[in-house]
């Protein structure tokens, strides 16, 4: 069997197990969602964090702080993507108007990813998506993540960076 059979395949799950969002599209009108209150945070998340900030350390740029209020918004949207098995920025105006609203956001931008089973695989992943990358690099000042697992176990992630 050749190899380069599968590749299509192999890429269309690549580009459909994760994807980014920016604000660059345009603002809709949104009422702005109820913030629950998160839960607490899990290893993988402080793991994802801590290499986001190590890999902008790397890079010269000033470590985010963590938010809550972008932990709830990012918790909405991850577990909003579990109940439906649907990976993607749907809503993401809702996210963005809220963040604006509780957090003084004047920019916001996510990532979200599937079925990474670590917090390397998945910040990999990112780092070496030119959009996603942008966003893990973009000037921010705030970010937080939320990772939730379906009943098969498999990861769902939602990484949002706002700049105040």
């Amino acid at each position: 069997m050749r190899p380069f059979k599968h590749l299509p395949i192999m890429a269309l799950v690549a580009l459909l197990s994760f994807s980014c969002s920016t604000e660059s599209i345009p603002d809709e009108t949104i009422d702005t969602m109820a913030l629950p209150v998160p839960p607490a945070a899990k290893t993988i998340e402080i793991e994802i964090l801590e290499l986001i900030n190590a890999h902008r350390i790397n890079e010269g740029l000033t470590p985010l702080n963590n938010h809550n209020t972008i932990k709830a918004v990012a918790y909405t949207h991850t577990d909003y993507m579990v109940e439906s098995n649907n990976v993607g920025h749907d809503n993401f105006f809702q996210r963005k108007n809220s963040l604006m609203q509780n957090a003084s956001a004047t920019s916001v931008s996510e990532n979200v990813a599937y079925a990474y089973s670590s917090a390397e695989s998945v910040v990999n992943a990112w780092i070496n998506s030119d959009g996603h990358r942008d966003n893990i690099e973009g000037d921010f000042t705030d970010f937080d993540i939320s990772a939730e697992q379906n009943d098969e176990g498999k990861w769902y992630f939602t990484n949002i960076f706002i700049k105040r």
